[in-house]
């Protein structure tokens, strides 16, 4: 068993140890973070990680990802903020959150970042120990919202890693910490907001002309993905499978109907025989995990056996708040997400139904994983996630 190799593991090591950077530890510094703060990292446009490492593994070079994140830059669809209440109620981080999620394009994810930015700009607290267990209690709520939710909760761990790293907001006075705390906070989702644009900046370059992509179930940033190839002139053609139990894929084939894109749909069953027709699979992802794996809807690990033994290229589209803390070493080794399913016919009591929506897809069978971090092979995931973490 492996989990001394984890990210997890590095990271509580780490801690308990307490060494000085200037010792000559190993220890990763949060200077050399991705989303570490612009004071720290000499070249913020860039990840740390991909401006000392790129050169060995031969994917992605920094050039190139900075090139993907300036052709984001403003964007006429960045999202408004939420319409306040004037009403006199108390602030509620739920409440809060429901806003943004009434935006149709915004993941979870985001949209609890955003709620958790909107907790500081509220508070009340006079000290920063006020501030910090306000911001806590106010994580603890989005993520018991829901509590199968791998996204939401990387995604509120994250941000308070990002926020309240800095020990310089020791040496302010309270209200000049709480500004900068503030700035941290809107960047940071101003960073995840982007995020699924750069993927697809990065992610398009892959697809060439005349090829044909496997997509299973509905991925917002795998769709942008599409719709950035096809807005590039690319010609190319989809199939979706039909994303049981909840049939997404009816969902995603729509869209990219809307787009032109030629797109034929598929029952799950059919992977196995359309694949020879496949030249890539591209899937999104409910979590990243510190394996470089990916817990994603249920039928990915099916479908990324089937491609990796007939030698087609699997791609991973996610942003880096889904890098989770998690390290399952099978199916069963994750909190279950259960879906009910319509059969369109009655089942009798006596039969049992598999209701699990998702699965665990080990590294081994992923080719790349596109992130807002960069274009990564599976086995550096491991790296990425401490510095984000630590």
């Amino acid at each position: 068993m492996m989990w001394w190799r984890s990210a997890s593991f590095v990271l509580d090591k780490g801690r308990n140890e307490d060494v000085q950077a200037e010792s000559g530890s190993l220890r990763l510094s949060p200077s050399t973070t991705s989303m570490a703060d612009t004071v720290q990292n000499p070249n913020p446009k860039v990840s740390a990680y991909y401006e000392t490492r790129a050169a060995h593994h031969a994917v992605v070079t920094s050039d190139w990802l900075a090139q993907a994140q300036a052709a984001v830059g403003h964007h006429p669809d960045d999202l408004p903020s939420p319409k306040v209440d004037d009403s006199g109620k108390p602030f509620s981080v739920i409440d809060e959150f429901n806003g943004w999620r009434k935006q149709p394009d915004l993941a979870e994810a985001v949209a609890a970042i955003r709620a958790l930015a909107s907790v500081i700009g509220s508070s009340q607290a006079t000290t920063m120990m006020e501030l910090e267990i306000e911001l806590k209690k106010a994580s603890d709520s989005l993520k018991s919202w829901d509590t199968t939710s791998i996204s939401l909760t990387a995604g509120c761990d994250l941000f308070m890693r990002y926020v309240t790293r800095t020990s310089a907001l020791e040496y302010e006075n309270f209200n000049s910490a709480k500004s900068r705390l503030i700035e941290r906070a809107e960047r940071f989702g101003e960073i995840s907001y982007k995020a699924r644009r750069i993927i697809a900046m990065l992610g398009q370059d892959f697809i060439f002309d005349g090829c044909t992509i496997l997509v299973h179930g509905f991925s917002r940033v795998v769709l942008e993905v599409l719709k950035t190839a096809a807005q590039n002139k690319k010609l190319f053609r989809v199939f979706c499978t039909e994303g049981r139990p909840d049939r997404t894929g009816l969902r995603l084939s729509n869209e990219l109907a809307k787009l032109d894109v030629p797109v034929k749909l598929l029952i799950d069953s059919a992977v196995a025989y359309t694949m020879d027709e496949v030249d890539m699979v591209f899937v999104g992802a409910d979590g990243v995990v510190e394996s470089g794996g990916i817990i994603n809807m249920m039928g990915t690990y099916q479908i990324a056996l089937v491609a990796h033994s007939m030698n087609k290229p699997v791609y991973v589209a996610a942003e880096s708040y889904k890098f989770a803390r998690l390290y399952p070493l099978d199916q069963k080794d994750m909190a279950p997400a259960l879906r009910p399913i319509d059969f369109g016919v009655p089942i009798p009591s006596k039969v049992e139904v598999e209701t699990s929506a998702r699965d665990y897809t080990p590294p081994q069978y992923l080719t790349l994983l596109f992130t807002d971090l960069g274009v990564l092979t599976p086995s550096v995931v491991s790296d990425e996630l401490i510095q984000l973490y630590l």
